[in-house]
């Protein structure tokens, strides 16, 4: 006895009957609207897949249907915003614009910061940040203290007889009998 569970907007409907064979669970099965419509060509929505192999309970109602569609529609549309958002922005792929040929290749934004020195020779050297320029001035500098060249610890000469030695080439012996 075939039990008649739904249709989808294609037109198709979806039964479900006994097993004589597997009597603990209805099997389910789709009936094309065109008879001559063979099964591989038949366009079944995932809602209905889902109700066909079990993973869905109750069968999909037209509504749900419906919204599915509507929600499908809605989805390309805004994929197809989306895209055309992303051509309209230019790809690192495409040629740099033409420069003026008298500016240089990259302009400072700020360029207070390529001013020439403005202070007297007397307040150089190193001064805070957080400091005022009244704050600082040439006797309150530290003097500069001259860096020491370090010594390489590798470089020493400790004299033992091994400092000296160095590897030589490999060279194999010819292979003897064995």
């Amino acid at each position: 006895m075939n039990i008649w569970s739904g249709s989808d907007l294609n037109g198709n409907t979806f039964w479900e009957f006994k097993d004589s064979f597997e009597s603990n669970r209805f099997r389910r099965i789709a009936q094309a609207h065109d008879p001559r419509v063979p099964y591989a060509d038949l366009k079944i929505s995932p809602q209905w897949h889902q109700w066909l192999r079990h993973t869905r309970f109750d069968p999909p109602s037209m509504l749900e249907q419906q919204s599915d569609v509507q929600r499908q529609v809605q989805l390309k549309q805004l994929a197809r915003l989306a895209d055309e958002r992303w051509a309209a922005k230019p790809s690192l792929l495409d040629p740099p614009p033409e420069t003026s040929k008298y500016e240089p290749a990259t302009m400072p934004r700020d360029r207070g910061g390529y001013v020439g020195q403005t202070e007297p020779k007397e307040k150089e050297g190193v001064r805070n940040d957080v400091a005022s320029a009244s704050d600082t001035d040439a006797s309150q500098a530290p003097e500069r203290v001259q860096k020491k060249e370090k010594i390489n610890p590798w470089k020493v000469n400790r004299g033992s007889p091994g400092e000296e030695w160095q590897p030589q080439a490999w060279t194999p012996a010819s292979p003897g009998k064995q």
